[in-house]
This record gives C-alpha cells, sequence and structure tokens, in this order.
C-alpha cells in the first residue's frame, strides 16, 4: 500500500513539473508572466553591515563581491544607466519581453527607508510598463517593520521578492564565515516578512568546513517549516581576493566535486518541500576569480548533468516531504 501510494506521488510530482524533476524558476516564470522575463541586476552602491565596522569588517570570509557580480553590472553608471544596458542586452542576446529589478551586490536594504525608495523608483522608473518585478538581495539582520511596510507598498503593481542570505543555519558557522548575525535572526526576518504579500527567497550554501552531509540535509527541514518561495542552492566556491581564499591555501578542506555535489542533490531535493521553487541549484561565480572546485564545464552542462542525473534515478522534489 504505502509503495503504491509512494508510485502516485510520484506521478503527480512528475507531471507538477514537467519536464524538469524539480520545482524549476523559469516554468514558474512563464505560467505567472506569459513572456520571457530576464532579471536586470542592478548595483546600487550599498555595503554591508559587516564589511563598515557596524558588525565587523572584511565582510563573510567566503566573498568578493565582484565574482558573483555579472560583468556588465561591474561597468558601473547610474541606476537608471544599469537598467536601461540591461535591458538593450537581454533583449538582443535573450529576446527578453518583461523585467524584474534585481538589486544584487551587497545587503540592499541597508539604508533608510528614504534612501531605499529613492533607489528603487529610479531603477523602476525607466520602461515600467516591461517591469513586471522588483527584487532585493539582503540579510536577515537588515529588515524591519518599516521596510516591510515600503516593500508591501510596491508589492501592490509588481511582484516583490526579498531574497535573504541564510547562507547556513549553524551558529558556529555563522562566526567563523563571520556573517555578523545568528540563525535566530533568520527566523526572526522570516516571521516579519511572512504574510504580507511579499515572496521570500533564500540563499544557502553547501560545504562549508566542519559542516557534515547530515548538517545540510537538515536545512530542507527548517526551510520547510517557514512560507518560503523560492530558494538559491549553492556550492562552496573560494574564491580570489576572499579570507576564505587565504584559509584555504594554508590548510586545505574538502570542496565538493560535480558528482559529489549532485548526489547530494539527489538526497536533499527529496526533502524539500514541492511548492518551493528553485531558482538555482549549483553556485556560480566569475571564471578569473574562481579557485576552487574547478568543475571545467560552463554552467548549461552543470545544469544539464545533474537535471540528466535526477531523471535517470527517478528523483524528484519533495517526494520525501
Amino acid at each position: 500500500m504505502q509503495e503504491l501510494e509512494t508510485l502516485s506521488k510520484i506521478e503527480c510530482l512528475k507531471e507538477k513539473f514537467y519536464p524538469k524533476n524539480y520545482n524549476y524558476y523559469g516554468k514558474f516564470l512563464k505560467n505567472k508572466f506569459d513572456s520571457k522575463v530576464y532579471k536586470i541586476v542592478v548595483d546600487a552602491g550599498f555595503t554591508c553591515p559587516n564589511r563598515d565596522g557596524s558588525k565587523g569588517f572584511g565582510g563573510c570570509t567566503y566573498c568578493n563581491v565582484d565574482s558573483f557580480t555579472p560583468s556588465q553590472v561591474r561597468a558601473g553608471g547610474t541606476i537608471s544607466e544599469q537598467v536601461e544596458r540591461g535591458m538593450e542586452r537581454a533583449k538582443s542576446h535573450y529576446k527578453a519581453e518583461k523585467f524584474i529589478i534585481y538589486f544584487q551586490p551587497n545587503t540592499n536594504t541597508y539604508a533608510s527607508v528614504e534612501t531605499l525608495q529613492k533607489h528603487f523608483d529610479e531603477a523602476l522608473s525607466v520602461n515600467s510598463s516591461e517591469i513586471v518585478g522588483l527584487s532585493v538581495g539582503t540579510r536577515p539582520d537588515c529588515i524591519d517593520e518599516e521596510k516591510i511596510q515600503l516593500f508591501k507598498k510596491y508589492s501592490e503593481n509588481l511582484n516583490v521578492c526579498l531574497e535573504y542570505g541564510m547562507e547556513s543555519m549553524y551558529d558556529e558557522t555563522l562566526l567563523k564565515i563571520n556573517r555578523g548575525h545568528l540563525h535566530e535572526d533568520f527566523a526572526k526576518a522570516m516571521e516579519l516578512t511572512e504574510g504580507n504579500g511579499i515572496d521570500i527567497c533564500v540563499h544557502t550554501v553547501f560545504g562549508f568546513p566542519n559542516e557534515t552531509e547530515e548538517q545540510w540535509l537538515k536545512v530542507a527541514d527548517e526551510l520547510n517549516k517557514f512560507e518560503i518561495d523560492f530558494v538559491k542552492l549553492h556550492h562552496l566556491h573560494i574564491v580570489k581576493g576572499s579570507k576564505m581564499a587565504w584559509e584555504f591555501k594554508n590548510n586545505p578542506f574538502p570542496l565538493f566535486t560535480l558528482e559529489g555535489y549532485t548526489n547530494f542533490l539527489c538526497k536533499f531535493l527529496p526533502k524539500l518541500k514541492p511548492e518551493i521553487v528553485v531558482q538555482r541549484l549549483f553556485g556560480i561565480s566569475d571564471w578569473d576569480e574562481l579557485i576552487a572546485p574547478n568543475w571545467g564545464m560552463k554552467k548549461t552542462l552543470i545544469q544539464n548533468y545533474i537535471e540528466k542525473t535526477l531523471e535517470k534515478k527517478n528523483i524528484f522534489q519533495g517526494m520525501d516531504f
């Protein structure tokens, strides 16, 4: 009887996720907006509280902002210029029709509400009829009720998403990587954001030294507790210019191989509730900035490898939820 229920569940998930084996972001966008939607990354010049001395200096030990920021964004310019340039590129390269403005580098709520509104309004004023969403990357300790109300106001006309960096759910790791907050701050941010018509995306990193696979699998259980709409899953990268690059050079620790990370996802995704949309399966950084692990493949080939493995093993997101 239980075996039949499992087979029935798998058939339902297969139909829900087709043609993938997980809740794929591209399909979500197409279904929601009925257009080809592209994210335009914007750098508004914010910093982080663990960089400017408020909660520390140097930032997260694994981070070099440039390594995770698209090269066209690093070209600079005003916010409106970045949006215009991004739209033109997305239209010519990817045939994009609609856009989500994505404030990505650093902590994009680490300012007064007045400053935030000024920056967001500037970005959203460029070809506003073509903009369907606003995504804002931030930290769980840089949000409050006043800022939530600002995003709630934007959500009246746009799809608004707050992207929170949880990174690790273990305080020992958060302290070691100089995050400047604890996991309880993440839980408080979820409680504050939920129920306001604002989508929630959570960033996680797997592979921090001294953490175990058992601990990483428990992250799925933790995410399932909250009203989370999206996740971005990353494997740990060692990038040039980061403190962790120095640590890795002097005291190397194991990193994921492509096969090892794929095998991990084959255990993790079945535990993740099927309603959560997966925006990213693995980490991405600039080739010129990457030290390790170098899997020797372009993004599309890595994605294909992971997806083909899930298909071959008949593994679906949420099958064990």
